[in-house]
C-alpha cells in the first residue's frame, strides 16, 4: 500500500500546482481587464482626430506595482501609437475578438512572458477602424501566489502522510494476526489431519477462502477414503486367485499325485493366473481412467467406428461361448456420431460393456444368446446414444446402482469377472460428460436381459 501512496503523492503535487496557477491568475486577470476598460475611457475624438490623455495619477497607479512590471499600449485606428509600449504584440481583429470586449491572452515580449488584456474600441468617426487598448504585466505575482497555495496545501500532507502510513501499518498488522495464528495451527497439524479449519477464528474477509479450503479438505478426505477402500477391496480380490495358485501348486507337488491330478492342478493354475491377470489389468484400466482427465487429450472420435471395432474384436470370444454378437445403428461418418473424447478410453468403455455382456449372456435351453451393440443419434435432442444389450438373466432393480461400485458382484451367479468393468465404464462416461443407465432389454421375459445405455449430451 505504500507504493501507490508514494506514487500518487508527486502526481497530486503536480495537479495542485496546475490548479493553483489557475486560481492565482483569476484575480489578476480581472484587474487587467478593469485597467484596460479604464484606459479605454481616456481615448477621445476631437476634430476628426483620435486623442489619448492619461492623467498623471492614473499613470502613476499603473506603474505602482512593486511585484510586476506593467505595460500599456494605446494605438489609433491607423496604427499610430498614441501612448505606451510599441513592442506589445497587436492581437488580430476578427469575429472571435469583437469590439468593446476585453480578451486576456499570453504573449512574449523581448523574451519576457506577459499576460495581456486587449480591447478594440469603436470610435465615432465614419469609415474609421477601431482603436486598440492593451494592458500587460509580468507574471511574478501569479507565480508567488501559486507557490503559496501549493505550500498551504502540500505542507500539511508531509505530516498527514506519515501518520496515515503508521495507521495503515498498525491496522494491517492487527488484521493479519488471526491469519498468522491460522498459519501456525496449519503448520502444527499432523499430515493425516484433514479436519476443517475454524471459520470463526479468521477475519470476515477471509471466511470465503477458508470455506473453500474446508470444502477441498472434505473432498480430499472422501478421495483418500475411497482410495483406501479400493486398495482394501483390490487386495481382497487378488487374494482369491493367488490362494488358488498356491493351493494348486501344493497339490501338484504331492508325491502320490497322478498324471491326471497333475494336469488338473495345472489347468486350475492356468485359470487362476488368467483371473489374477484380468483383475490386475482391470485395476490398471480403472486407475488409468481416473487419472486420464488431466493427462490424455480429447480429439474428435467417430463413436460408430469405435463401437464396430470393439464388436469385431469381441467376436472370437463370443463365438467360443456360442453367443451371437453384432452391431446395428448409425454407420461411421454419419451425422451426429462425432464426439470429442479420447479414443483409447472410449474403446475401453465399449469393450468393458461387451465383456460384461459376454460374461452374463450365456445360452439358455432352446435359446441362442445374443448381444447387440448400437449407436443412435437423436436429432431432436442432439444427443448420441450408445447401447449394449444382452439376453442374459438381467439385473434386479435393487442392484442397478450397486453394480457400478468396484468389486460388486450380484449374488447367485457364477459368471467370470472382477467387478471392475462397470466402474470403469462409469468413470470414462463421467470424463466425457455422459450418463450411464441400465434397464431390462426384454421386459416380461424369463431372461429379461440387460441394456446398458451411455448418453452423450448436446455439448460433447
Amino acid at each position: 500500500m505504500l507504493t501507490p501512496i508514494l506514487l500518487l503523492w508527486p502526481i497530486s503535487l503536480v495537479l495542485t500546482w496546475l490548479v493553483a496557477q489557475g486560481i492565482a491568475g483569476k484575480p489578476f486577470d480581472r484587474a487587467l481587464e478593469y485597467n484596460a476598460g479604464v484606459l479605454a475611457q481616456y481615448v477621445t475624438v476631437h476634430h476628426d482626430s483620435v486623442h489619448f490623455a492619461l492623467p498623471q495619477p492614473a499613470r502613476e497607479l499603473l506603474r505602482a506595482d512593486d511585484g510586476d512590471t506593467v505595460y500599456f499600449q494605446v494605438m489609433a485606428p491607423g496604427g499610430e501609437l498614441l501612448a505606451g509600449e510599441r513592442a506589445l504584440p497587436i492581437p488580430p481583429q476578427d469575429d472571435s475578438n469583437p469590439v468593446g470586449e476585453v480578451r486576456v491572452r499570453d504573449v512574449t515580449m523581448q523574451g519576457v512572458d506577459l499576460k495581456v488584456a486587449s480591447m478594440w474600441i469603436r470610435l465615432d468617426l465614419p469609415g474609421t477602424p477601431s482603436a486598440l487598448v492593451q494592458v500587460a504585466e509580468t507574471m511574478d505575482k501569479r507565480s508567488v501566489l501559486a507557490t503559496e497555495i501549493v505550500k498551504g496545501v502540500m505542507l500539511p500532507q508531509f505530516v498527514v502522510l506519515p501518520v496515515a502510513v503508521l495507521l495503515v501499518w498498525l491496522a494491517l498488522a492487527q488484521a493479519i494476526k488471526p491469519l498468522s495464528r491460522l498459519e501456525e495451527r496449519i503448520r502444527a497439524r499432523k499430515p493425516d489431519d484433514l479436519s476443517p479449519l475454524d471459520v470463526q477464528a479468521v477475519p470476515m474477509e477471509v471466511v470465503p477462502l477458508v470455506a473453500s479450503v474446508n470444502d477441498l479438505l472434505l473432498r480430499l478426505t472422501d478421495t483418500i477414503a475411497t482410495q483406501k477402500r479400493f486398495l482394501a477391496d483390490a487386495a481382497h480380490q487378488l487374494k482369491t486367485p493367488l490362494a488358488g495358485l498356491r493351493m494348486q501348486a501344493d497339490l501338484a507337488q504331492r508325491q502320490d499325485a497322478s498324471a491326471d491330478e497333475l494336469k488338473q492342478s495345472l489347468r486350475q493354475i492356468g485359470r487362476s493366473s488368467i483371473r489374477a491377470t484380468h483383475t490386475v489389468n482391470q485395476l490398471l484400466a480403472l486407475a488409468r481412467a481416473e487419472s486420464s482427465a488431466t493427462v490424455l487429450a480429447h480429439v474428435p472420435c467417430d463413436m460408430a467406428r469405435v463401437a464396430m471395432e470393439a464388436v469385431r474384436d469381441c467376436v472370437p470370444r463370443a463365438v467360443e461361448k456360442g453367443i451371437d454378437i453384432g452391431y446395428e445403428g448409425a454407420e461411421p461418418g454419419a451425422a451426429g456420431v462425432q464426439i470429442k473424447g479420447n479414443p483409447t478410453l472410449l474403446s475401453e468403455m465399449v469393450r468393458n460393456l461387451l465383456d460384461n455382456a459376454i460374461n452374463y449372456a450365456s445360452p439358455a435351453a432352446g435359446e441362442t444368446a445374443m448381444i447387440t451393440a448400437r449407436v443412435l443419434y437423436e436429432p431432436l435432442t442432439k444427443t448420441l446414444l450408445l447401447q449394449v444389450e444382452d439376453s442374459g438373466p438381467g439385473i434386479a432393480p435393487a442392484e442397478r446402482e450397486l453394480v457400478f461400485q468396484p468389486f460388486y458382484r450380484a449374488l447367485g451367479n457364477e459368471a467370470d469377472g472382477s467387478g471392475l468393468g462397470l466402474p470403469i465404464v462409469l468413470e470414462i462416461a463421467r470424463q466425457h460428460r455422459a450418463t450411464v443407465t441400465v434397464a431390462d432389454s426384454r421386459p416380461g421375459h424369463s431372461r429379461p436381459g440387460a441394456c446398458f445405455s451411455v448418453r452423450f449430451g448436446a455439448e460433447r
